[in-house]
């Protein structure tokens, strides 16, 4: 297929570099890519920013029948742009598409889209430290028709925002709040897919959250209500007498590519690393015993986000004296390096874009 191209005719002006806050700009130009039973996945084009025109019955305002995906592009030392492992991104698409009943694309073919419409915005890269462009892949359920049950049309979409630090606090340590009550998803759920959803439902937790002086959420276990699963958005890592210690997967926690890429380095590094069920009752024990030694979030917004204190049941307990870790610090600077072409790529995880 080829991709067709309309630029935009009213270019805008590029956001001030030290103002840019995470999502709240947004490119000249967006990809957009359609579905029926009848064509599949066709009429692949680019074409200026603007907004959606939906039927008021579309099947993803009523059945919330969506998906997406969360991305950077980053500019290297001699301006070239780079891509960190997009090809997982797309794999887990499609993967949060088969449980979502929504068709399977070509992951080439969007890899291709992507790269094409970074290319183009490629002046909206920032390149101060910190700061990378988000790409924001998307599919909606575009059916005019009330009844439960799969879309037979959908709409694939891309947009581009310049980003800076997805927290305030940036590297600095969060406070957390462990949810006690509501849970983000369960056994046989979907947890594990990049569902529009899962976060929709996360929403009144954070809020209370926030309410209480944290800046996130903890959570919990569907089932129990004692199993560390995910912190806010991100999966959870936790330095337990010099072992790092996340939550195994199962259905219900998201497969981050950093998690997995954080596990990739730890395992090169010689760290002893594991994943299994991590209750919180354990991880309150482990700070009493003094064997606490450091906790951080990760995800493709934040990259690592240290975690300074934990409430829990009216307990609260500070991780590191408030202060990012070491290893946390190091595998914020030796990821982002490899991101952005300034340390070595021993994986093989960075992907040139050519412009």
């Amino acid at each position: 297929m080829e991709i067709t191209l309309v630029k935009t005719t009213t270019p805008k002006p590029k956001p001030d570099p030290a103002k840019l806050g995470f999502g709240r700009f947004f490119t000249d130009h967006m990809f957009v890519w359609d579905y029926n039973p009848e064509q599949g996945w066709h009429d692949p084009r680019i074409v200026p920013y603007g907004p959606l025109e939906l039927d008021p019955a579309s099947a993803v305002l009523h059945y919330g029948q969506a998906v997406f995906e969360g991305m950077k592009a980053y500019r290297g030392p001699q301006g070239e742009v780079l891509l960190f492992r997009p090809e997982q991104n797309m794999a887990r698409l499609n993967r949060s598409n088969a449980r979502m009943s929504i068709p399977q694309f070509d992951e080439e073919f969007a890899l291709r889209a992507i790269k094409e419409l970074v290319a183009l915005e490629r002046e909206w890269i920032p390149t101060a430290p910190g700061t990378a462009l988000y790409i924001r892949p998307f599919i909606i359920a575009t059916d005019n028709v009330l009844g439960v049950r799969p879309s037979a049309t959908y709409r694939f979409m891309v947009i581009l925002s310049p980003v800076g630090a997805y927290y305030e606090e940036g590297l600095n340590p969060v406070s957390i709040y462990v949810e006690p009550h509501y849970v983000r998803a369960v056994r046989g759920g979907t947890g594990f897919a990049k569902a529009a959803g899962n976060y929709a439902g996360s929403l009144l937790a954070q809020k209370n959250a926030v309410a209480k002086g944290h800046s996130q959420v903890l959570w919990l276990d569907g089932i129990e209500r004692k199993y560390v699963e995910e912190v806010g958005a991100m999966n959870v890592f936790f330095n337990i007498g010099g072992q790092m210690v996340t939550p195994d997967l199962g259905d219900s926690i998201l497969p981050g590519v950093t998690r997995d890429s954080i596990l990739q380095l730890l395992r090169s590094w010689n760290v002893p690393t594991v994943e299994r069920r991590l209750s919180v009752e354990e991880i309150f024990q482990a700070h009493a015993e003094g064997t606490l030694v450091e906790a951080f979030g990760c995800g493709t917004a934040a990259v690592v986000s240290p975690i300074g204190r934990l409430e829990y049941q009216g307990r609260l307990i500070e991780i590191g004296g408030g202060k990012i870790g070491e290893l946390t610090q190091k595998l914020y600077d030796t990821l982002t390096g490899i991101q952005t072409g300034r340390l070595p790529d021993p994986f093989g995880w960075v992907v040139r874009v050519d412009v």
